[in-house]
Formats: C-alpha cells, sequence, structure tokens
C-alpha cells in the first residue's frame, strides 16, 4: 500500500514555460484520484508516466479556468481510448452541464459511465468512502463557491508477529481476527491479540487548499494533517492584491498550516509574476519549519518525508 502525490501543475491563472495550472494526481492504496484539471493536464499526465485511464475520481476545486478547462479534453481521450470503466467526478454546481454541454457540442458524446456529484461547498463533508480511505470535501473562501478536499487513510490492521504465533501453535483463521486486534478463546485459555501483534503502519492525511484566502472557517477541515497543499499565489509585497483577488500569500499560508497543526506544507499555486520561489519559501519558513515549493513533476510518497523536507 503507497500513498503518493505527483504534481501535475503548480502555477496559477495561466500556463507558462515552467508551470502549468493547476492538477495534481494522488495514488491512495490505489485509489487513483485527480485533483483539479487545468489546459493540458493530460499531456502532464503523459510527460511523467502516469496512466489516465486509471484515474477512478476526478475532485473539482472551483470553476475557474485554471482548474477545469483540461476537462473536456481529457475526458475525450478517456473516451477515445475506449475506456469502459465507471468515471466519479465531484464539483460545485454547475460543472456537470458546462461539461455535458461541451462534450455533446462536438457530436461525440462519453459512452462510459460518467457519474458527477454536485456539492455544495460549506462545512467538512464526507463525499467518499471505501475499506481503505474516506475523502471530505470543505468550503474555502474565494470569489466564487470553492471546494478543498482532504483524502484520508483509514487505520491500519495489525502486524502479525510470525515467531509468536508458530509458538504457540495458533490456526489460519485466528489470523485476521489478531490482525484487527481481537483477542482469540480457545479450551478455555484467552490469546491475546497484543502478544502476536506488531504495530500497524501509520495512516496519513493529505489536504488540498486552493484557491482561497486565510480564513478560520476552514482550519478545523485540515487541523491535523499530515501534508497540506495551500495556495501561496503572491509573497508579503502584492499582500493587498492577495487580499483583493482572495488569495493568500505565503506567509499566510504558513500561518494558515500551523494554526491548524499541519505537519508539513506544500506552497503552490504561484503567480507568474515570479521567476522563482525563493522569496515565498523564505517568507513561509519564518512562521513553519516543514516547507517546500510545489514544482511540475514533484511527487511526494507521504511518510518519506526527509527526502522532501
Amino acid at each position: 500500500m503507497s500513498f503518493e502525490l505527483h504534481i501535475l501543475g503548480s502555477g496559477a491563472a495561466l500556463p507558462t514555460g515552467k508551470r502549468n495550472a493547476s492538477a495534481q494526481y494522488i495514488n491512495c492504496n490505489e485509489r487513483h484520484i485527480l485533483i483539479d484539471c487545468a489546459e493540458g493536464t493530460q499531456q502532464q499526465l503523459r510527460k511523467f508516466g502516469l496512466k489516465l485511464q486509471k484515474i477512478q475520481l476526478i475532485l473539482i476545486s472551483h470553476l475557474h479556468g485554471d482548474h477545469f478547462f483540461g476537462l473536456p479534453g481529457l475526458l475525450s481521450t478517456m473516451h477515445l481510448l475506449g475506456r469502459d470503466k465507471r468515471l466519479d467526478i465531484f464539483g460545485p454546481p454547475g460543472l456537470e452541464s458546462l461539461i455535458k454541454n461541451m462534450l455533446e457540442a462536438g457530436g461525440h458524446p462519453i459512452e462510459f459511465n460518467l457519474v458527477f456529484h454536485e456539492l455544495i461547498p460549506g462545512p467538512k463533508t464526507l463525499i467518499f468512502e471505501d475499506r481503505l480511505i474516506q475523502i471530505e470535501a470543505f468550503a474555502l473562501k474565494h470569489r466564487i463557491p470553492t471546494l478543498g478536499y482532504k483524502i484520508s487513510e483509514k487505520p491500519k490492521l495489525l502486524n502479525l508477529d510470525k515467531a509468536a504465533i508458530a509458538k504457540d501453535a495458533l490456526l489460519i483463521e485466528d489470523l485476521p481476527k489478531l490482525k484487527a486486534g481481537q483477542d482469540i478463546e480457545r479450551d478455555g485459555r484467552v490469546f491475546h491479540f497484543e502478544d502476536y501483534t506488531l504495530p500497524a503502519q501509520p495512516n496519513y492525511s493529505y489536504a488540498y487548499c486552493s484557491d482561497t484566502k486565510p480564513a478560520l472557517a476552514y482550519l478545523e477541515a485540515i487541523k491535523g494533517c499530515d501534508l497540506l497543499y495551500h495556495e501561496a499565489t503572491f509573497t508579503e509585497q502584492h499582500k493587498e492584491r492577495a487580499k483583493s483577488t482572495y488569495h493568500s500569500t505565503a506567509q499566510q499560508a504558513a500561518k494558515q498550516a500551523k494554526e491548524a497543526n499541519c505537519k508539513y506544507l506544500i506552497l503552490g499555486h504561484f503567480s507568474s509574476r515570479y521567476e522563482d520561489t525563493l522569496q515565498h519559501l523564505q517568507e513561509a519558513k519564518t512562521i513553519h519549519d516543514a516547507v517546500i515549493a510545489a514544482e511540475d513533476g514533484l511527487h511526494i510518497s507521504l511518510g518519506s518525508w526527509n527526502d522532501y523536507f
């Protein structure tokens, strides 16, 4: 099992030679998730060796073009390549009609099972879960209705102590109970699960916040997150611009991460006015110790923190 994040686009508003606009690919225990889908996302998937037909869930934050203009093209390509698996798309009101109208205008309707889920931005809400992961949506504070997302692993089963199990000759049918933290009773004897198991692998969580101005309202939704991606469109030099456009500075993003006790922070959604992210990082690191700047192609395995921070 793995929890991996791939940054496909880390820029704001428009693509540049260095940065595509917003898109991310997550593989969380073989649940393949795309968050936002800017223009050119399918090309980024190919560039970084990711299989677009594996995508099962698409999460769209809001209806500004730099977050969804790539979606019609991606869906069309999936169709042309013969996709026959269901695809679920989550996003704000209006997304379904926009995408369906664009596809129908070309006279090539999608033939695979495409399911839209309309989300009204508000308090943190569970929108998907299975036995291994869950996804929650919550409102951000932007100029139009905007959603943030949190992807969390569910607690993992305990690992087995094979030597202890062999020593007491426990049965194969006992193993699932031990892994689930249940004692075994047999012939008047209790086999305590703690004596036959090792700690489970840690479970991680990842939150995505773009686009938004800093606000208290969404802090609870990202509280205690292991890894936070937070927009940092501007530096403090352009703080008033950030305020008027409902965006954040790098320092504000770091304050939000620190206030919510997020362990690690990725800054992203950088304005094209900046040639690099050195100032963003300098400003953020005065607030939060564990910060990096997103770059297109950045690949992070959650848990391998020393490789990145």
